[in-house]
């Protein structure tokens, strides 16, 4: 055991979050946390696993529900290919591997939605292996304790310091091994203002000095922003929300009919739901306006009330009753606009 291993494992001991899925008997319940908290904080995800744990207790009844239940649960976690490929990835458990969560890497990382970070860290504190992880807290631990000058996110310096992770790696409490660089680097070695002075690894940082230079990242290139307009259409209780396609975006989620657009006019809108949906609207007021930033884009949505002058058979299209639309998964911006609704009793 190095220098490194011994005292974050001797924090850990003294200092380790108390965590739902910590010392859970059951693979699965670690392979959901996993999911979860990929690209999501801790506080989080806490209510969602617990949530979920009672709804899909096991890899069979999760496999057995339909994607629509699914994607109810995971409403409001974002990232929603994670779901998808859980779900996708519990079946294949189910009906190719017995119901039983594979315990060797190579196999993990053929199902949907687990990559190298995710077998490593299932593969360790589920089943105890001998191996290290890396992820986005990890990865800036690494780079500052040892001040790795190549940039962390290019393929180099990923290989420089998943070569440092197994390199410290405690044999034998892998798993404790990871989870305490995890703890420790969304407590203690955070980006901006790391708290250095309660840090275990303090006097082995190479970076103490200037923490805030490492870990170095490539330059990322411009946020696009993207205007789209939305038609809300109600009628006898019922409001009219389109399905969106099983594959990409916000996949499998419901939304009120809405295109991008160059600019927010009423005529707009008309053209728009015209040439997406073959909806003949007549917008009537302007309801509201939301902001919201995805990963690799930044949304303003304008939302109009609009009457439904002509409408084509269309399968996507679904009247649902005002009453009901919390049973039905949407997106953040589109709950938004559902509330809005709900609440006003438009």
């Amino acid at each position: 055991m190095s220098e490194f291993s011994d005292r974050i494992l001797t924090w850990y001991d003294q200092h380790a979050r108390v965590l739902p899925w910590r010392g859970h008997a059951d693979p699965y319940a670690i392979w959901v946390s996993e999911i979860m908290l990929q690209q999501t904080r801790v506080e989080t995800v806490i209510p969602y696993f617990e949530r979920w744990m009672r709804q899909f207790a096991s890899v069979e009844i999760l496999a057995q529900a339909s994607e629509q239940m699914v994607l109810s649960a995971w409403e409001g976690l974002g990232y929603y290919s994670r779901v998808r490929n859980l779900h996708k990835a519990a079946k294949i458990v189910v009906t190719e591997f017995g119901g039983q969560i594979p315990r060797e890497i190579s196999q993990l990382r053929k199902l949907p939605g687990i990559g190298r970070y995710t077998a490593a860290a299932i593969a360790s504190i589920a089943f105890n292996q001998d191996t290290a992880t890396l992820d986005g807290n990890l990865r800036r631990v690494f780079a500052r304790v040892f001040d790795i000058s190549v940039p962390a996110d290019s393929p180099a310096g990923a290989e420089i310091l998943w070569n440092l992770a197994q390199a410290h790696l405690a044999a034998g409490r892998a798993g404790d091994y990871n989870q305490a660089l995890m703890d420790l680097g969304s407590a203690i070695c955070l980006p901006k203002k790391p708290l250095c002075l309660l840090c275990p690894l303090s006097e082995l940082c190479q970076s103490r000095a200037a923490p805030e230079n490492r870990p170095i990242l490539k330059p990322k290139p411009a946020v696009p922003h993207r205007l789209k307009m939305a038609a809300v259409i109600t009628a006898n209780g019922n409001t009219l929300l389109s399905l969106r396609p099983s594959k990409g975006l916000l996949g499998g989620l419901w939304e009120y009919p809405s295109v991008e657009v160059a600019a927010d006019s009423s005529q707009s809108l008309i053209d728009g739901m015209a040439a997406e949906y073959r909806l003949v609207v007549k917008p009537l007021a302007f309801l509201m306006q939301i902001h919201h930033a995805y990963t690799h884009f930044t949304l303003a949505e304008f939302a109009w009330r609009c009457e439904l002058v002509e409408q084509p058979e269309n399968q996507a299209l679904k009247w649902v009753p005002i009453s009901e639309l919390k049973e039905y998964p949407m997106g953040k911006v589109d709950r938004v606009i559902s509330l809005k609704i709900l609440t006003d009793q438009i």
